[in-house]
């Protein structure tokens, strides 16, 4: 049984690199148990005879929210598979620790919830966001309430009840970008929770720039390959553990299985993203070019999304590529394109999702690792030749399914 997991350190000794770090992080211990890679713990429960040790222990987690010291108890508490994916992301990231939950929307909930609970039930948001972030915030499913603002207004936004200010930069799928430390400044004493899941801290390190909060889709990035969810908060070691504790109650624990996954997707994390971001560059800079293409969006800050609006009907471009996946979702190491205001920003009213420069002619490009040229040829094709026409060639319903 790996127990030693949950006690790793979240910081290191001396400053590494972050590939170096993306490697070895929440690995430290393996060469002292004998291992090379990481094991799985899928244990459920864990076997105790001391009984009022574990009361104590459980009385102690639910005053603290802190990680339990010994054995586990039960996995809804703590997994020591999943703890070791946490270190390391709060390695990467910077920041005392990290929360991990089973989706990326599951750790907003859980963010959103331990603010609640402090009587801070108000946030301050800046369009756009992800559509299913923009949708649980604008809802009012969890009780909060938002006020949508532009950066400049943020400061006359907060109110004694506000309980967070939330950015997603760049954002989804404009790629818009916010200056974070300038956001954070008028932010005050509220924290500023800066969603990375598009940049990741291969490119940028929020909390660097004063965000105190920084939340990802793991699914995404993190994990690489289009093959596992999950998400995950980075944040001070005080809210970690409030988040601890609003997981244990709600039950939003991220597998052991994906935990495994998302720490063996972090070891190749910078090199995934600076290979796709070469190839979106390049792409983005192709497509500027291109008389069928009206404008191209490509963030200051690198990365390997862009996003482009067509003069002639997207839904064309959707239907007719072939190398290129048309699937909701990114950050895989395949390219995939899709079309925002049919999927996944289909839940945002339409007006606040025009006002926030996501039209109907809007494509969204996840680039993936393969050959530039093979992606521009597809690119092209798609672009000039009518659609296939396919049995359900009809436009998705306004549930969306992924970022």
């Amino acid at each position: 049984m790996d127990t030693e997991a949950s006690m790793l350190p979240s910081t290191t000794p001396r400053s590494r690199a972050l590939a170096t770090e993306a490697v070895h992080a929440g690995r430290d211990d393996l060469a002292a148990l004998g291992l090379h890679a990481p094991p799985i713990d899928l244990s459920t429960t864990y076997p105790s005879y001391d009984s009022r040790g574990e009361a104590e222990r459980i009385d102690a987690f639910a005053t603290t929210g802190a990680r339990l010291d010994g054995p586990p108890v039960y996995a809804r508490l703590d997994n020591p598979t999943t703890a070791r994916f946490e270190t390391a992301l709060a390695r990467l990231e910077g920041t005392a620790g990290a929360v991990s939950f089973a989706s990326g929307m599951a750790a907003l909930t859980a963010v959103l919830l331990a603010r609640a609970s402090m009587g801070l039930r108000h946030v301050v948001a800046v369009r756009p966001l992800y559509g299913c972030s923009d949708h649980l915030l604008g809802a009012g499913l969890l009780g909060t309430e938002v006020t949508w603002t532009d950066p400049a207004g943020v400061a006359g936004a907060i109110r004694p009840d506000t309980g967070l200010v939330m950015v997603e930069t760049p954002a989804n799928p404009t790629l818009a970008e916010v200056d974070i430390r300038a956001l954070a400044h008028s932010c005050g004493s509220v924290p500023l929770l800066v969603d990375n899941t598009f940049a990741t801290p291969v490119l940028q390190r929020p909390v660097e720039h004063g965000a105190r909060i920084v939340l990802h889709s793991a699914t995404k990035y993190l994990g690489g390959h289009g093959d596992v969810m999950g998400g995950v908060v980075a944040c001070d070691e005080e809210f970690a553990a409030r988040l601890r504790q609003v997981r244990f109650a709600t039950g939003g624990v991220l597998h052991p299985m994906a935990g495994y996954l998302l720490l063996r997707g972090l070891s190749t994390l910078p090199v995934r993203v600076r290979a796709a971001s070469t190839s979106a560059a390049e792409l983005s800079r192709r497509l500027s070019a291109d008389p069928r293409i009206a404008r191209v969006h490509y963030p200051r800050v690198g990365g390997a999304m862009v996003s482009f609006e067509v003069y002639g009907d997207p839904h064309r471009v959707i239907s007719a590529v072939r190398l290129i996946t048309p699937a909701v979702s990114l950050g895989s190491v395949d390219t995939l394109i899709q079309h925002p205001a049919s999927i996944s920003h289909r839940i945002v009213d339409e007006g606040d999702r025009q006002a926030a420069g996501v039209g109907d002619r809007l494509l969204r490009m996840s680039v993936g690792l393969e050959d530039v040229e093979d992606l521009w040829a597809d690119l092209c094709q798609a672009l000039s030749d009518p659609p296939a026409r396919t049995a359900a060639g009809s436009v998705p319903e306004w549930l969306p399914t992924g970022r």
